[in-house]
């Protein structure tokens, strides 16, 4: 200790604000290594029955960290991708599924900046370095460390979380918890579809598939407000007038309509400018037979199979463009958040679950019988 008490002494004062810095940043030895909360865990891969309630050991906040209480954490496919499992996934058992998390803050780790305890806060679930070249140019979502909360990372279904505080938001202040849960994800994921890829502009026609999820939901909304016409599939009445209260202005039923035919019709002949897909499977192959010469067609998904098959003379002799999306960069939901507080967008929130009936909730989504998200409520 003398010699390193010596080492400090002769240090520039530039160095020691530097190391002092350094070392408040550093947890003390003998602090409270982690914390016991409640979550629902899944211990081994497989149907809703492998969800369980479990006591959990949850670390306390590090560095640029916080620990949040979670109020609500809304559903979505990659939970079900997630609990069943696929080839290129690594869990760490006990593994918590949920990516969309509201909440409050509770707790601050050295050096967090971007929040204050008791701050109702969004958390973006998009994990990345923050320091390399691609997130330096908010391309976070290309960044060698990319994850998503739940899926490659730990989740949000528990009473508590730490993540770092660059992924913390201030939460609406318009909003329910509930609400603010059912946000981040879809609209990150169609915010990037529908403006950064599709480059939907005013006057454009846009095919919005599968009304009832989450993303076309929040795809729908915003097609809209960049004054685009749109038209959309769903599968019943109910779900129609839904798909119609959110700004769609033509809905095809897929059980008894062709909707490459449907499209032609309405856009006499040309087929429509940009596809927001998800669907995969036929509906995706089918999709590039409903864009116009020079359209675009984006997917985010494959919720019904992951091998279409394509006619490729229809991409390269029309010139369709078929565009790969995964999320979208972190800073994009500010601007989203500032949007919904100002009535422009608005959360679709199909029923509210205790997070405990998780198994259940998942059985609901799996049957597609949602329109919008299901959003679990931690008590």
């Amino acid at each position: 200790m003398r010699g390193s008490a010596s080492a400090t002494a002769r240090l520039s004062e530039t160095d020691r604000i530097r190391v002092e810095r350094h070392l408040a940043l550093l947890p003390l030895r003998g602090s409270v290594a982690a914390m016991q909360t409640e979550a629902m865990v899944m211990r081994a891969t497989g149907g809703p029955e492998v969800l369980e309630r479990a006591t959990i050991e949850l670390p306390e906040p590090g560095p640029r960290e916080v620990r949040i209480r979670v109020h609500a954490v809304a559903l979505n496919h990659i939970d079900l991708w997630g609990r069943r499992g696929l080839p290129n996934y690594r869990y760490e058992f006990p593994h918590r599924l949920g990516a969309d998390v509201a909440g409050v803050v509770e707790a601050l780790g050295p050096g967090a900046l971007n929040a204050k305890v008791g701050d109702r806060v969004v958390v973006n679930p998009g994990l990345s370095c923050g320091a390399c070249e691609r997130c330096l140019l908010g391309e976070d979502t290309f960044c060698k460390s990319y994850r998503l909360m739940g899926e490659n990372a730990q989740g949000g279904y528990s009473r508590h979380i730490v993540v770092p505080d660059a992924n913390v938001l201030p939460m609406p202040k318009r909003l329910s918890f509930t609400e603010a849960a059912s946000l981040p994800l879809c609209f990150l994921t169609a915010w990037q579809m529908v403006v950064r890829k599709g480059q939907v502009r005013p006057g454009q026609t846009v095919l919005v598939q599968a009304a009832g999820s989450g993303v076309s939901s929040a795809a729908i909304q915003i097609s809209k407000m960049l004054g685009a016409r749109v038209i959309t599939t769903t599968s019943t009445d109910e779900k129609a007038a839904r798909a119609r209260s959110l700004g769609a202005d033509e809905v095809i039923n897929y059980t008894s309509q062709d909707f490459v035919a449907e499209c032609k019709k309405l856009t006499n002949k040309k087929g429509v400018d940009v596809v927001i897909e998800h669907v995969g499977g036929d509906v995706f192959a089918k999709s590039i037979l409903a864009a116009a010469w020079g359209g675009r067609v984006v997917t985010c998904g494959a919720t019904t199979g992951f091998t279409p098959t394509i006619d490729l003379r229809h991409i390269f002799f029309r010139q369709v463009e078929v565009l790969g999306s995964t999320m979208g960069p972190k800073g994009d939901l500010f601007g989203i958040l500032r949007l919904v507080d100002e009535g422009k967008l608005q959360p679709v929130v199909d029923r509210v679950m205790p997070l405990w009936d998780a198994a259940d909730a998942h059985r609901l989504l799996e049957a597609r019988q949602v329109f919008g998200k299901i959003v679990l409520e931690v008590d």
